[in-house]
């Protein structure tokens, strides 16, 4: 009986492991980013979809640099943000596709979509893939730069 208790409680702390990370792996994508555009037209912004993995350092890099100032105000006031999880390339692949992101270039990726849906910005050529190396200032500049374009073509 005990064996089989540690067992259990030793699965339970990997499956508790396995789901920790910025991206929720049981989200339907595509019903988070129909929520968040709803969202986007009542307040005027963008929506900006998040595509990357739990397991990818960069994913996680991108998202804590996404969550401190100043790179959090700016993405809270210009963006409501969706995070799709990729998982091991084999989950909305087909979502990040229809918005033209490339995820054979890597991940984190990002689409950026006007309230209407139209595909304002998309990430074809890794920009965000090696955010370890960008560093915070980097992220908060690509993000900076994407939000003056999303305006331009809102």
């Amino acid at each position: 009986m005990r064996l089989a208790l540690a067992f259990l409680l030793m699965l339970f702390a990997v499956s508790s492991l396995a789901a920790d990370g910025p991206y929720d792996e049981t989200a339907d994508a595509r019903l988070e980013v129909q929520r968040a555009l709803a969202e986007a037209a009542a307040a005027k912004a963008s929506v900006l979809v998040v595509f990357g993995a739990n397991w990818c350092a960069d994913c996680k890099i991108l998202d804590m640099t996404m969550q401190k100032d100043p790179t959090a105000t700016l993405v809270a006031r210009e963006f409501k943000v969706v995070k799709v999880d990729v998982g091991r390339f084999d989950r909305n692949v087909d979502l990040a596709s229809t918005y033209g992101v490339l995820l054979q270039s890597g991940i984190p990726a990002i689409a950026i979509l006007s309230p209407g849906r139209e595909v304002l910005h998309a990430t074809r050529a890794g920009e965000l893939a090696d955010a370890r190396k960008m560093g915070d200032a980097g992220i908060h500049e690509f993000f900076r730069r994407a939000a003056v374009g999303a305006r331009r073509g809102n």
